[in-house]
């Protein structure tokens, strides 16, 4: 919206104020994406919270391509890897390596891998639908206009692409995808 893109342009500028009033409108939101895939609310916090002390911090270098909220999310996203590869070589250190069962349920970057494995097979249309939603967390509507195509075709090929994965994928893994589609209507 325009009221991000001028808060953006004043957080480059170094506004600490309109860093607060995005911050504000974000943090909780966040926080509830990010605790779908992490239950300690401490570590909760703290991932979205390096997130906007990483964009503080790097402001000036970052060209935002798509919504800032997109952009922000993605960074999340990043930032959530990042908690558990570091989380996986903790574990790998520290304890004994568990057997492949354990560490299967554990390891969600496997699952991740599984399910980009699978959205490549999806049709070339189906594939850039879902990825604008879910990967760049752009609307029904947003995603429409990028590509200049009907809302409804849209939900169609982001229904068709969802009942595609559903049947490739096993449903943990499935399942997993779900609260990620869920961020895009």
């Amino acid at each position: 919206t325009l009221d991000e893109i001028k808060l953006w342009n004043k957080i480059r500028e170094g506004d600490v104020t309109s860093l607060k009033k995005i911050h504000s409108l974000y943090f909780y939101q966040m926080c509830l994406y990010t605790h779908k895939k992490i239950s300690d609310n401490q570590t909760v916090e703290n991932i979205v919270s390096d997130c906007f002390i990483r964009i503080w911090e790097n402001r000036k270098n970052i060209q935002i391509k798509t919504s800032f909220r997109s952009y922000l999310f993605r960074v999340l996203q990043n930032r959530i890897y990042d908690y558990y590869r570091e989380k996986k070589e903790e574990i790998i250190l520290y304890q004994e390596v568990p057997d492949v069962e354990e560490r299967y349920n554990f390891d969600e970057q496997y699952r991740y891998v599984k399910l980009y494995k699978a959205i490549s097979k999806l049709p070339e249309k189906q594939k850039q639908v879902l990825e604008l939603a879910v990967f760049e967390s752009l609307s029904y509507n947003e995603i429409a206009q990028k590509l200049n195509i009907s809302k409804n075709t849209v939900k169609t090929q982001i229904s068709r692409a969802y009942k595609f994965l559903k049947e490739r994928l096993e449903p943990r893994d499935f399942y997993f995808f779900i609260p990620m589609l869920k961020n895009c209507n």
